[in-house]
């Protein structure tokens, strides 16, 4: 089933700038395959729901295997029959805006 995350992945006890720690998230999350894209405060990635949830885990075991307390926040939007959502979601706000 096609599923749509958004997710945030954070590393606690490491400091004051994350951005070492959140680019190694962000890796695994561009190396799955799945459609990605990531803003200053989550990731959208979207897939079969398996698909999903597999990246979802090894982004976050990424930093949780090294010891470093790790928060994820997730929402999912979950609609069956559609596909390719993280674009047209986005598409259709932007054609009744007039962009």
């Amino acid at each position: 089933m096609n599923t749509l995350v958004a997710v945030a992945i954070a590393p606690f006890g490491v400091g004051d700038e994350l951005s070492q720690e959140i680019a190694e998230v962000v890796k695994v999350i561009r190396d799955s395959g799945l459609p990605n894209h990531t803003t200053a405060m989550f990731t959208e990635i979207e897939g079969e729901w398996d698909e999903v949830m597999k990246v979802v885990k090894e982004a976050t075991f990424i930093l949780a295997e090294k010891g470093i307390r790790t928060e994820v926040v997730l929402k999912a939007d979950i609609r069956p029959g559609y596909t390719n959502t993280i674009n047209t979601k986005v598409n259709k706000v932007n054609d009744i805006l007039g962009g």
